[in-house]
């Protein structure tokens, strides 16, 4: 009897201590990437599985948008939080959208980034996430009206996600962070198909209620975290393999000589 709980004993310890050896993924490999600082207008070197992406940031809008809305540009300032973070001589920049409507209603607008394509045409962009993402992170300039700020993301199996961000009824700067539900998939169990998610872009509704005549918001340090060695395994590199004209081999129905 002494000598069966003197096992158990032993088992449990090595359960306790040893399995989350092997078990458990290195916090290490958890990082704060940075997507856009806003100081620089197209040039935010995102660096994804070995490419650099570049892009800009384009406006939509619903029917009842009024004339010469909306509006768009990088304007010098930075939240009081960052200010001891920026070099002397560095002039930073937030981007800034303002807007305005026909009429009360069920009005929105969207802030999508855009890239130049292999044309030299700007088209639609979705800015790929590395690893398991865990939250994003920026900085958002309220007005204090009563409209909400929304996050798109696209999954790996293709459904865009519209996730709230926050309210907007505040003024002045405040930091959001914005939790990645785990019921969203981010990995898909095929080869050849997605790996990651996509930032899509941001949409703004405004309360029904609400005044339209003149809305401004401001973003600054949009970032994300990430467990980004969640998916690195034993011959991970084999994944992107292109066989192109490999040789073929034998098959079936080609005819082999009799020796």
């Amino acid at each position: 009897m002494k000598h069966g709980v003197l096992v158990l004993m032993i088992f449990m310890l090595f359960a306790l201590f040893c399995a989350p050896v092997f078990a458990q993924p290195s916090t290490k490999s958890v990082e704060t990437l940075m997507l856009d600082n806003f100081d620089t207008e197209g040039e935010q070197n995102y660096q994804f599985h070995g490419k650099t992406y570049n892009w800009t940031w384009a406006l939509r809008t619903s029917r009842f948008i009024a004339d010469g809305f909306p509006k768009a540009g990088y304007f010098n300032g930075v939240p009081n939080s960052l200010r001891p973070l920026q070099a002397e001589d560095a002039e930073p920049k937030v981007y800034g959208v303002q807007v305005a409507f026909d009429r009360k209603g069920d009005n929105w607008f969207e802030i999508l980034p855009v890239a130049e394509g292999d044309d030299g045409e700007q088209s639609s962009f979705e800015i790929p996430l590395s690893g398991l993402v865990k939250q994003m992170d920026l900085w958002v300039w309220g007005a204090n009206y009563a409209y909400v700020l929304e996050a798109m993301i696209r999954d790996s199996d293709g459904r865009v996600h519209v996730l709230r961000a926050t309210p907007l009824n505040f003024n002045g700067w405040r930091n959001i962070v914005i939790n990645i539900p785990s019921s969203i998939r981010q990995q898909s169990r095929l080869r050849t198909a997605p790996q990651n998610l996509s930032f899509v872009g941001f949409r703004v509704r405004t309360d029904p209620n609400e005044y339209v005549d003149n809305f401004s918001i401001f973003f600054d340090q949009l970032k994300f975290t990430a467990h980004t060695l969640n998916n690195i395994f034993d011959g991970y590199e084999l994944k992107a393999v292109d066989f192109g004209d490999s040789d073929s081999g034998y098959s079936s129905t080609k005819e082999v000589d009799a020796k």
